[in-house]
């Protein structure tokens, strides 16, 4: 017998692994390239050159012993975690050290990390739907509550007005993603600033500490000069959860960091908290070896423009077709309104053309779809005629 935690996570597993898993058995059917499976945001471009490189010299020039052993601190290595806070703040400003960076086991890792080491059982936390939906098991693995704000389906920035009527002496966090999964949306500066009004409000209306944090794995992908705001310099209890995923394109070797600045209230108990939550939750600490690519690559970034010419793609031929949505900002997501009311049944008749698009309800925001652009423009290309056929279903 599991947990009954477990049983209901296991019930409502994620529905984008189910499709991604959906569109493998259809690939065996008939054949990869008649499958246009847009379900999971797993890049489709190579890492820079010079990750390799960095992997190869690493294993050559470094003792093995050291290179593949366990790290001082459960943090990471201080070289890698001082190169990591200069290179932040010769980009934004900032004036953090090696203390205020915690590396971590991707952003999904450093998420719960940061929430293990601030959440008592019935602690609320705050979403702004569409939201990754992996944060309902995230806050939930340590008790918490999470509360949504309904999606702003205008724009998908953020209802400050709900966002404030929802916030609570029970309010301990704010989870934000910018540039956002699912939507490709980035919050604006006139937006943050005024959802940092609120929490410092709130603040002083309850005596408590809310934290922000700010979850950024897309923070590199941005198109058209769109500048994504360093949350830290808006909101002083602020926490930057990083991960490499997406800007080195290496989603599977779960590398990132933590961002614990001085400014948070109670910044050197959260940082020795985070620290041991990292030992305790599993992880000990982030892969080493990857920790020592990331430092030798902090200058290196994904070619975004294979993404972009996806993305102005797909867009505008969906456009074309008649389907309604936003040009994303950033990401690698298009969010496509449903031209049915229950957009599970949408999803299902795409694929029948063996189309595999993830329905918004996983997002917390039903009549919507996520299309996952992050593929081959071969498969964009070849899909529009599929969903042409698909669009005519409808008219």
């Amino acid at each position: 017998m599991i947990s009954k935690k477990m049983e209901n996570m296991v019930a409502n597993s994620s529905a984008i692994r189910a499709m991604f898993e959906e569109g493998n058995r259809l690939a065996k059917i008939y054949g990869a390239e008649n499958v246009f499976d847009f379900s999971l945001g797993n890049p489709n471009v190579p890492a820079p050159e010079a990750v390799k490189k960095a992997i190869i010299e690493l294993l050559d020039e470094e003792n093995p012993v050291v290179l593949h052993g366990y790290t001082n601190s459960n943090a990471g290595y201080e070289d890698v975690r001082q190169a990591v806070a200069e290179s932040l703040n010769k980009r934004f400003g900032t004036s953090f050290s090696a203390k205020n960076i915690t590396m971590t086991v991707g952003a999904a890792g450093g998420l719960n990390v940061i929430l293990k080491a601030l959440l008592n059982p019935g602690d609320e936390v705050v979403v702004f739907a569409p939201y990754f939906g992996e944060y309902r098991s995230y806050v939930n693995n340590y008790d918490g509550v999470l509360v949504e704000v309904s999606p702003n389906t205008i724009d998908f920035q953020p209802k400050l007005d709900e966002f404030e009527a929802k916030l609570t002496p029970k309010t301990r966090a704010v989870i934000v993603n910018t540039p956002n999964n699912p939507t490709g949306v980035v919050y604006s500066e006139d937006t943050i600033k005024k959802m940092a009004a609120v929490m410092e409000k709130k603040q002083k209306e309850y005596g408590t500490d809310i934290y922000l944090i700010s979850d950024e794995p897309y923070r590199e992908l941005a198109y058209d000069g769109v500048e994504v705001p360093y949350l830290t310099k808006y909101y002083a209890n602020t926490i930057v959860g990083y991960s490499y995923s997406k800007s080195l394109s290496l989603p599977g070797e779960r590398i990132g960091y933590l961002v614990i600045p001085d400014e948070a209230a109670d910044s050197e108990n959260l940082i020795a908290a985070a620290n041991v939550a990292t030992r305790i939750l599993g992880f000990v600490n982030a892969p080493t070896l990857q920790q020592k690519v990331v430092k030798a690559c902090l200058d290196e970034k994904t070619d975004i423009s294979f993404y972009d010419r996806n993305r102005e793609t797909l867009y505008n031929g969906l456009k074309e077709l008649g389907f309604e949505c936003i040009k994303p900002e950033g990401a690698f997501y298009l969010f496509v309104k449903s031209p049915v009311e229950d957009e599970k049944e949408f999803c299902a008749a795409a694929k029948k053309y063996n189309i595999l698009v993830v329905p918004g309800s996983s997002f917390a925001c039903p009549g919507y779809v996520r299309i996952a652009y992050c593929v081959a423009y071969e498969t964009i290309v070849n899909s529009l005629p599929k969903f042409a056929k698909l669009a005519e279903e409808y008219k």
